[in-house]
């Protein structure tokens, strides 16, 4: 659990205006990540815009990145979806080589029952050779993991060793932290959550808006771990405005723009999904002035 604790960042993944996926900028987007302070990577979480590439895109992605960090920090990589069968076997032929752990969104659209949600991580549970990361973001999937729920899985399976938790709700948390088996923790999965949480125990974030400011992000993690509340707040507060606007027009659409005003390529995402308008990226950049 060493591996993933302190701040993480769920990568974005860019693309030329052809579609075609920007491997130059994700290598210095890569490198950005790992000379700021990062202390682990997530290749092709929900905002790497994962359901809209192929299997094949995925694999290159995967590959790229893998041979770009050459084990300079941990890797894990996001298989997640709401055809179990399609994931079982994703997981099963996955390439673990370079890779500590697989994150794993909740099935989205299906809105399975907690039992459903508990037979498809059990699934993957069953044939993963690495441990897994539950993801739950019910603004995204229409349904919630209970803490029930997680908490069965973790009491069950050894391999499942933590929960990204955006679900925003605290007394979810809460009981997650209070009844875990000693193996497993919980994660921050809302930027702007994540002091609070790790105040209640949580190890860390995997941030979105650390794509663009990750010494910032790096920095309160590792206040929080060391229990500097009152340094972290400070951070926490910087990025409030900046996080929010990330998240206004969709993810990953802010934080692209972002990066496209810093100098890492352009803000291309693909459809359904558009580049934010000309008004958010005014407040953007205002935001960033400020920050």
């Amino acid at each position: 659990m060493t591996e993933i604790q302190g701040a993480g960042v769920a990568l974005i993944t860019p693309f030329h205006a052809d579609g075609s996926i920007d491997f130059e900028t994700l290598g210095n987007l890569i490198e950005f990540q790992i000379s700021e302070g990062m202390d682990y990577l997530v290749s092709l979480g929900t905002t790497g815009e994962t359901a809209t590439l192929s299997s094949e895109e995925k694999k290159k992605v995967w590959q790229f990145t893998k041979d770009k960090v050459k084990g300079r920090v941990p890797l894990v990589a996001g298989i997640g979806g709401n055809n179990t069968l399609e994931i079982v076997e994703a997981v099963k032929n996955f390439d673990t080589e370079g890779f500590c752990a697989i994150l794993s969104v909740s099935p989205y659209y299906n809105k399975p029952t907690q039992e459903g949600i508990y037979q498809h991580y059990k699934a993957i549970a069953e044939v993963s050779k690495l441990p897994i990361i539950l993801y739950n973001v019910p603004g995204r999937t229409g349904s919630n993991i209970s803490a029930e729920t997680t908490l069965r899985l973790a009491k069950e399976f050894k391999n499942i060793v933590a929960i990204k938790e955006a679900s925003g709700n605290f007394a979810q948390f809460s009981e997650i932290l209070r009844d875990k088996p000693g193996h497993f923790q919980l994660i921050s999965g809302d930027d702007p959550a994540t002091l609070p949480m790790m105040a209640l125990g949580a190890i860390g974030i995997i941030s979105v808006v650390g794509n663009a400011y990750p010494k910032y992000v790096s920095t309160l993690a590792h206040l929080c771990v060391e229990g500097k509340y009152s340094e972290a707040r400070d951070i926490h507060y910087k990025l409030l405005e900046i996080t929010e606007l990330c998240f206004v027009e969709g993810n990953p659409c802010g934080v692209k723009y972002i990066l496209k005003e810093l100098g890492f390529g352009e803000d291309y995402v693909r459809l359904p999904l558009v580049r934010v308008s000309s008004k958010t990226q005014q407040r953007i950049q205002e935001a960033m002035r400020s920050l």
